[in-house]
């Protein structure tokens, strides 16, 4: 395993409303150094929730992606609050923007995304026993939601407007969990 470099200086050189811009400049094990550029994202991370309605049956919602400027179908996601756990953050989240919530949410996985410049983490939460409630959110216009089987996956990843590649990672990861229980 390598060492792993020593941050020699870091400074913020540019902050928005959602990610702060930081520079560092790093020394390797083998006195190589570099300055790298990282977006800093939220310190307490987000959540992705996979709603199964049933056994089968994945609730995706359908919403406006302003990075590829159309209508994307993905699973629920938000940001954890500083007073919140990561299955607290989901069900939150999910009552906001699917319309109910669970009596069971399991932690699946974390995962990154661009982690050599993004400081990011995504926590996989699969909700099981759905119940309605809805919270108001954050949403500029009505989320659709959208069941879809998880039998028929390919379908789903063979259109055009299902490309968020967490989704399709969280959506291949519950299929084999559940696969897995099944057994």
């Amino acid at each position: 395993m390598s060492k792993k470099p020593e941050i020699l200086t870091r400074k913020q050189v540019a902050r928005t409303r959602i990610f702060g811009v930081e520079e560092i400049h790093l020394r390797f094990a083998n006195g190589e150094e570099r300055v790298f550029e990282r977006l800093m994202a939220s310190r307490h991370g987000a959540v992705m929730i996979i709603p199964m309605q049933d056994e089968d049956t994945v609730l995706l919602i359908r919403e406006y992606a302003a990075g590829v400027d159309r209508y994307e179908l993905a699973l629920p996601k938000g940001l954890i609050e500083p007073d919140e756990s990561p299955l607290q953050a989901a069900n939150r989240e999910m009552m906001e923007e699917v319309g109910c919530g669970a009596n069971r949410l399991t932690a699946l996985k974390s995962l990154s995304l661009a982690p050599g410049y993004l400081s990011h983490t995504m926590h996989v939460v699969l909700a099981e026993d759905l119940y309605e409630k809805r919270l108001p959110g954050d949403e500029p216009e009505p989320i659709e939601v959208v069941p879809w089987r998880l039998s028929e996956l390919d379908a789903l990843l063979a259109r055009e407007d299902c490309t968020e590649a967490r989704t399709v990672a969280a959506l291949y990861m519950v299929r084999e969990h559940l696969r897995q229980r099944a057994k």
